[in-house]
């Protein structure tokens, strides 16, 4: 975060940018909204795959989203592209394989801005977020519990980096 009015950009990356993408766009935001509203962020999601290109979130994510006061319904997929990561400070992925091909198109000089969002939660013991797109409803909470956490460790770091 170099200069007081500059933006730090957040993008969060899944595979379809319809399921954990979009909810950890939501929950950044509101987190960000209650406690940090001074931060000069921009925040984003996308996926490493266009398969939803232009939908909105998965109605499951939607309503277990909905359930904790966050309303992602507005936001609509779009695909990973070389240019984020010119654009974006943090680009922050779920799992292995994203990180996998999200460094197939990140330029060379952008690659250590690629990092997995639960580095931000290392008290979780884990570092990937599951895919609930093929379970049950317990998997969309499961997502939201990891990304609260992640999002938290996330600010606190936003937060040391910024200007006094």
């Amino acid at each position: 975060m170099s200069g007081e009015n500059q933006s730090v950009g957040i993008l969060f990356v899944c595979m379809g940018n319809i399921c954990r993408s979009p909810t950890a766009e939501g929950v950044f935001r509101r987190l960000v909204a209650e406690v940090a509203p001074e931060l000069p962020l921009r925040i984003d999601s996308a996926g490493t795959h266009g398969y939803h290109v232009g939908a909105a979130p998965d109605p499951r994510s939607q309503a277990a989203a909905r359930r904790r006061g966050i309303d992602v319904s507005t936001l609509r997929a779009r695909r990973l592209v070389r240019a984020d990561f010119e654009r974006f400070d943090y680009v922050l992925v779920m799992d292995e394989r994203n990180r996998e091909d999200a460094l197939e198109i990140a330029p060379a000089e952008h690659r250590a801005t690629l990092r997995l969002l639960l580095e931000y939660a290392p008290a979780l013991g884990r570092l990937e977020v599951p895919d609930p797109y093929y379970g049950g409803e317990t998997g969309f909470e499961e997502v939201l519990d990891l990304v609260e956490e992640a999002s938290r460790g996330l600010l606190a770091e936003l937060r040391s980096k910024a200007p006094r």
